[in-house]
This record gives structure tokens, sequence and C-alpha cells, in this order.
């Protein structure tokens, strides 16, 4: 069964695939500072190189979690958290599905 896209039209599975690595994952928690962050920024003290770095936000960036802007010849990346709200409320629900069917469960199994 296909997955109904988000609410711009970004499935879900973008955003877990997109959350699904290691390097991904630590350039969203630097860029969930709340400012904007060059290539060269984000690289420094990284053993990633530009190039490296480029790759992972292009991902982050299909996927909605980042948005690039132009400053003259540099893109500077900002963190955008509307697709992360979107997959907390995804597993919120599936969460609550669970607990339901487990209840059934228990019940079931109790009488």
């Amino acid at each position: 069964m296909r997955e109904k896209a988000g609410a711009r039209g970004r499935p879900k599975a973008l955003v877990f695939a997109a959350l699904g690595d290691e390097t991904r994952l630590l350039l969203v928690a630097r860029l969930c500072a709340g400012r904007t962050y060059s290539i060269s920024q984000l690289t420094r003290g990284s053993r990633l190189s530009r190039q490296a770095i480029t790759k992972h936000l292009r991902v982050l960036e299909g996927a909605g979690i980042v948005h690039s802007l132009r400053a003259g010849r540099e893109s500077l990346f900002e963190f955008d958290p509307e697709p992360i709200a979107e997959v907390r409320e995804y597993l919120r629900s599936v969460s609550e599905q669970w607990d339901e069917a487990l209840g059934r469960l228990k019940a079931f199994v109790e009488r």
C-alpha cells in the first residue's frame, strides 16, 4: 500500500530515510540551533569533505528537513521543523493504534 504524502506532498518515508544516517542526524542537530549555516561552517570540525557534507545536505533538503538560501556565492542551510513534526504526529498515531490493539488482545486473553 502506498503511503499518503505529507502536507507539502512529501512522503514520510523520505524523512525517515534522510534521518537514517548518523552524519545527517548530526547535521540536523547542528542546524536545530535556529540559525543558517554555510557548507564550510558545517564542514568545520568534521572529517568529511565539503562535497560529502553537500551530498548529505541535499538528501535532507530533498526530504524538506532543511532549506537552502543563496547568499552571494554561498549556500546557507536552515532547519525546517515541519517534516519532523509530521513524522512525530504519524508515530504518535501509530503508537496509539498499537496501544489499542494490545489492549484488545489483553482483554481477549484475560477472558
